[in-house]
């Protein structure tokens, strides 16, 4: 039959040659067809405010590593530093659907997502309600810089303490809180997965374990609804002999191990906030311990949610222990106090 569709005779041994070559013709028409479908489609804009820093840029470059179909801005009171970053960024897309370029803050309020990594750090001793109103007088001038806000746009709050400035993001921009939320403890419970991970030699992807709360020291694990291959996490043979107390300290020291090794932490959470923003794109429905408002505990906190193109989608109720009620009624109660102070 071959024979009879070739002009030419073919021998028995050219065969695996001619297929390959037919196969990498078929493969480069269907990436110029699908090239050509996607510059027919417009792209949805991602702006990352405080793009100029270390998280900044991390964000947006993995945005455009993991093939996220959207234009990129890098947003920075900064000029120099955003132009930079994104120039820089810029060289990588060339391979990727994705493009990045230097915005304006006018340009980021009109975006599909916004995400703010912009905010002060927390010095030596300094107390942490020092800290919220450094960083509420920060956020509140980004809210204001970017007015008017496009309506159908979904903001992710990166900057710490994560769960005030998501409420008060939320409340200065105007738009409904399901469209408002922050990485909260997505990076913490990946920490988590991985250790899991380490101990158990079952993929990270395939361990059901969230940090939860509010993010930083009034965080707890929910091990009571820790799941693997849809049991209990601590039934797993692997499990019986380990301290868990030893499994929390470890992941609450990370972020410092790391930023006493090299000042500060950006990788990690960089992709974190990008897979958040491509499921806002993308409206994936996956679910993610992020901070979102749980109606149940009336306050934004690190819970899991559903996240899709409309912001959070629904949020979950969680099996905890006693003593882990405990800990989520004392994280309550701290986002509540932080929060009324910003009304």
């Amino acid at each position: 039959m071959l024979q009879r569709l070739l002009p030419i005779p073919i021998y028995t041994s050219q065969l695996p040659s001619l297929l390959r070559a037919r196969a990498l013709l078929l493969t480069n028409k269907l990436y110029n067809v699908k090239q050509s479908l996607m510059a027919t489609i417009p792209k949805q804009r991602v702006s990352v405010i405080g793009g100029g820093g270390n998280v900044g840029a991390a964000t947006a470059f993995a945005l455009i590593a993991k093939g996220v179909p959207a234009e990129v801005l890098v947003v920075d009171v900064v000029d120099k530093a955003a132009e930079g970053q994104a120039l820089d960024i810029s060289d990588a897309s060339f391979m990727m659907p994705g493009t990045c370029r230097k915005g304006t803050f006018k340009e980021a309020g009109q975006s599909d997502v916004i995400i703010i990594t912009a905010g002060a750090r927390q010095q030596p001793g300094e107390p942490r309600s020092n800290l919220i109103d450094r960083n509420y007088k920060i956020i509140k001038s980004i809210m204001d810089s970017l007015q008017p806000i496009k309506s159908s746009a979904k903001i992710l709050m990166v900057s710490n303490p994560v769960d005030v400035l998501t409420d008060i993001a939320q409340k200065t921009s105007g738009l409904p809180r399901k469209q408002v939320i922050g990485s909260g403890t997505y990076l913490d419970s990946g920490r988590l997965r991985n250790e899991l991970s380490e101990i158990t030699g079952v993929s990270p992807t395939s361990i059901h374990a969230y940090m939860l709360g509010e993010h930083g020291d009034n965080q707890f694990t929910g091990w009571s609804s820790a799941r693997i291959g849809g049991r209990p996490l601590l039934e797993h043979p692997k499990m019986k002999d380990i301290n868990l107390d030893e499994i929390y300290e470890k992941i609450q020291r990370k972020a410092y191990v790391i930023i006493d090794a090299k000042g500060s932490t950006y990788y990690g959470i960089g992709i974190c906030a990008a897979t958040l923003a491509e499921a806002l794109l993308n409206n994936t429905s996956q679910v993610f311990p992020v901070v979102n408002y749980v109606e149940n505990f009336g306050c934004y906190m690190s819970w899991p949610a559903a996240i899709g193109c409309d912001g959070v989608e629904q949020s979950f109720d969680v099996k905890l222990s006693k003593d882990e009620d405990k800990k989520l009624q004392t994280a309550i109660a701290a986002i509540k106090d932080a929060c009324s102070k910003y009304e």
